[in-house]
């Protein structure tokens, strides 16, 4: 039989405490080898409440560890160091780098319905626009339309 607990945690720091410990103390299972699992596979979203599914077989005390990724936004947000995007249509709160996006596409790699690296970078440039968020001194359309052309694929390879 498996039991799946869920739970939100801060990446990288989660605890043998609440909400993880009560959890999955009775199931029978080492909590220690579970958090480090959740640590090392959080540790890149340090900072970021990242969605965690623990699947523990309570029959054979085996474990999988399943990590949901934040949304695009909070990603770059992050990146920039900023607290919301954009209030007003035409407002830039911030710039980033290409290889900025490609840091962020490749966290949502993983989760993105999209087709390879250019596409996903190509979503990631999609939410800049929506928050005000420049890219290379440009506006996210403009640099999205250089991803199709071709120009950033040596960084998107």
């Amino acid at each position: 039989m498996k039991i799946t607990v869920q739970a939100l945690i801060e990446g990288g720091k989660a605890t043998p405490g609440a909400p993880l410990g009560p959890a999955l103390g009775p199931l029978g299972v080492n909590i220690v080898q579970i958090i480090a699992t959740i640590n090392e596979k959080t540790k890149n979203f340090e900072g970021l409440k990242i969605p965690v599914k623990v699947i523990v077989d309570k029959g054979s005390k085996t474990f999988e560890v399943e990590v949901g990724t934040p949304p695009a936004s909070a990603l770059i947000k992050k990146e920039l160091g900023i607290e919301t995007g954009a209030k007003a249509k035409g407002e830039v709160v911030g710039n980033l780098t290409m290889e900025q996006v490609v840091k962020v596409a490749k966290m949502k790699g993983g989760v993105s319905l999209a087709k390879g690296m250019k596409a996903t970078a190509s979503e990631v440039l999609g939410t800049c626009v929506s928050m005000g968020v420049t890219c290379e001194g440009k506006s996210a359309k403009e640099v999205m339309k250089e991803v199709k052309e071709g120009k950033h694929d040596k960084l998107l390879s």
